[in-house]
């Protein structure tokens, strides 16, 4: 299939770039300057000149925080872009996958998230990238939407990578490393979104998607799994979300389950700890390449 990514640059559209062209896909990618997703003529000429049988869309504002003093940005970009890819996408016969976000949920739901739960955005970020996912279904009938959550890759800056940094930084000092013990979710491992999306691309199976790895977890618990994971000797201690304010809310419950991936019979997504180890392999090959 040709398949355009638009974002490219960003941590997934660079992992979508390398699954898709290891898969055999004639893959090309379009990012800002080049793109403006919020100016519907940008995105025509872009989808016009690459052709594409498959758009992915990995292009936002995702400065959570930003977005709650810059909402015309947010919503410029999360929404009104969205809206001019699909009717680019339909105009030129494509189809569209686009990745949505945990925070169209409030959080306070005591199970996880599945798609037939009604979203209550409580931040700018949230309600932009809800307000997206409307828009798409309103101009493109061969769409999918997946709703992804605490994504993490080696292309890109993510907790992850904070976490082990600040670590390293505490070896050999009495300093505790606190994160938050009282927000849960799963961490989810950029290339298999990407292997999930492609392996849904040539169905017709269109529609709204959670897909984010199995399993769940607080961010407490995945700081100490990565500290583990590489071996640092630093300690990690608890802490509560109101220790550490931010200007925009952030969804207490972010697991969202797969249940529809479930139900077609089409899940691949593997559990939170296979992402970490992977992640780390993956690290390692990079590193090694470097060397030679």
């Amino acid at each position: 299939m040709k398949i355009l990514v638009i974002g490219h640059l960003g941590q997934l559209g660079k992992d979508m770039m390398r699954a898709a062209s290891s898969a055999e896909h004639a893959v090309s990618g379009v990012d800002f300057p080049d793109i403006d997703i919020t100016k519907p003529a940008s995105v025509q000429n872009a989808v016009a000149a690459h052709a594409p049988d498959v758009i992915v869309n990995c292009a936002a504002f995702t400065a959570v925080d930003k977005c709650e003093t810059e909402s015309a940005r947010a919503f410029a970009a999360n929404a009104e872009g969205v809206g001019n890819i699909g009717l680019a996408a339909t105009k030129h016969g494509a189809t569209v996958v686009h990745l949505s976000t945990d925070y169209v949920f409030d959080g306070t739901k005591k199970s996880p998230y599945v798609e037939t739960d009604s979203p209550n955005p409580q931040s700018v970020y949230g309600k932009s990238k809800l307000a997206g996912e409307q828009r798409l279904m309103e101009t493109c009938s061969r769409s999918f939407i997946l709703r992804i959550a605490w994504l993490y890759g080696t292309r890109g800056n993510n907790f992850l990578k904070t976490i082990r940094g600040i670590a390293l930084k505490r070896v050999g000092t009495p300093e505790q490393l606190k994160v938050v013990n009282d927000r849960i979710g799963t961490p989810t491992y950029t290339m298999h979104v990407c292997r999930q999306i492609l392996s849904m691309i040539d169905t017709d199976l269109y529609g709204l998607y959670h897909c984010t790895n199995e399993g769940w977890c607080s961010w407490f618990d995945f700081a100490r799994a990565i500290v583990r994971a590489y071996r640092i000797p630093a300690v990690v201690a608890p802490c509560t979300t109101a220790e550490f304010p931010r200007p925009a809310p952030r969804p207490a419950n972010s697991v969202l389950e797969n249940e529809r991936l479930k139900k077609a019979g089409i899940n691949i997504m593997p559990p939170w700890e296979q992402g970490l180890e992977e992640y780390v392999l993956e690290e390692k090959l990079q590193e090694g390449n470097r060397l030679l």
